[in-house]
């Protein structure tokens, strides 16, 4: 009787059946290879991740990271018209071309318009984007969407469209500016003709066109704000105003650093414009850094040049935007 008993007792242990006891570091039968099949299935979604990254990946080296890294090898060389065909007999020059930036006084003179460009644009482009956005949040019930639409449309319009709209207004001669002053007996200017006017009717044209990503922005924010926190304010006996300075703009605050830095890397970056509009003119009173790049690499082909032109800009608007993230992140927490 005993001996049938130990033989049972020993087929169960072998058997894995309920209420035995395994030997420590043996596995029962169904949990035995599930470390292998967990690391095979592991390679498998890996492979599977870098097949489907494959195209993104080939098309950022082509088309991004080689053109990057070209371009910076670029700025050390006199690399021109006569290199497009044999580009490595162009010769290394080090650091001439940016030496020689600082004493051009074409470069500086588009560096002095650009900073106007970013100091005047980009603050007129958030403070109309913020009042917009609270207008059309708050203060404006009936054709909401309509509003929005038309303060967005801008953006995605395109640069032709807009210059050919904006020149029609500008006109000193049959514009819609010209045919207000001529009601009131004066000559208009001429706005894109002007020195003096070239530049803010540039800076008018950016504005318009862009305040309606601001606006998109901080009506987002807007929303995210609750409810309570604005009824407990009016609890407390909070004007508007009061309302809008101590707790609209601080809730803000995430919002109008990301718009800022947007904005300003975009306005630093300014091309279409001046190219559509005035060509630079007059007297280089429009020429910006971006379009006085273009000129340098694909009108003179004086590409090494160029390209030490273009890395100072990034240098510039890397340098300005880490500026802005210390200052503003410092007032979002």
């Amino acid at each position: 009787m005993s001996t049938t008993t130990g033989k049972a007792a020993r087929a169960a242990k072998v058997q894995g059946g309920p209420g035995t006891s395994v030997s420590p570091g043996v596995l029962p039968h169904d949990q035995r290879g599930r470390p292998g099949r967990r690391k095979a299935s592991m390679g498998v979604q890996n492979t599977a991740g870098w097949l489907f990254s494959t195209p993104f990946l080939v098309l950022f080296t082509v088309f991004m990271a080689f053109p990057i890294l070209a371009t910076l090898l670029m700025s050390f060389t006199d690399f021109g018209l006569r290199n497009v065909t044999r580009p490595l007999d162009a010769n290394f020059i080090g650091f001439e071309n940016y030496v020689n930036l600082f004493s051009d006084e074409k470069f500086l003179k588009s560096l002095f318009n650009t900073a106007y460009f970013v100091v005047i644009g980009v603050p007129l482009t958030i403070a109309l984007g913020l009042v917009v956005a609270v207008l059309l949040n708050n203060g404006i019930d009936r054709a909401r969407t309509f509003f929005r639409v038309g303060f967005y449309a801008p953006v995605v319009t395109t640069i032709v469209a807009v210059a050919v709209v904006w020149r029609f207004v500008l006109d000193p001669s049959d514009g819609l500016i010209a045919g207000l002053f001529s009601e009131v007996g004066l000559t208009a200017p001429d706005f894109l003709g002007s020195e003096t006017l070239a530049m803010p009717s540039m800076i008018a044209m950016a504005v318009w066109r862009n305040v309606g990503t601001v606006m998109v922005l901080f009506i987002a924010g807007l929303q995210a704000i609750p409810t309570e926190v604005r009824e407990a304010a009016k609890l407390d006996g909070a004007g508007v105003w009061q309302e809008f300075r101590g707790i609209t703009v601080p809730l803000l605050r995430p919002t109008l650093l990301y718009a800022t830095v947007i904005t300003t890397i975009g306005y630093l970056n300014v091309f279409e414009e001046p190219f559509v509009m005035t060509q630079g003119g007059p007297s280089d009173s429009t020429l910006t850094v971006s379009l006085n790049m273009y000129r340098e690499g694909f009108n003179f082909f004086h590409m090494g040049y160029a390209s030490a032109m273009a890395y100072v800009l990034f240098v510039v608007i890397m340098g300005i935007t880490v500026l802005q993230l210390r200052l503003l992140k410092d007032n979002t927490k």
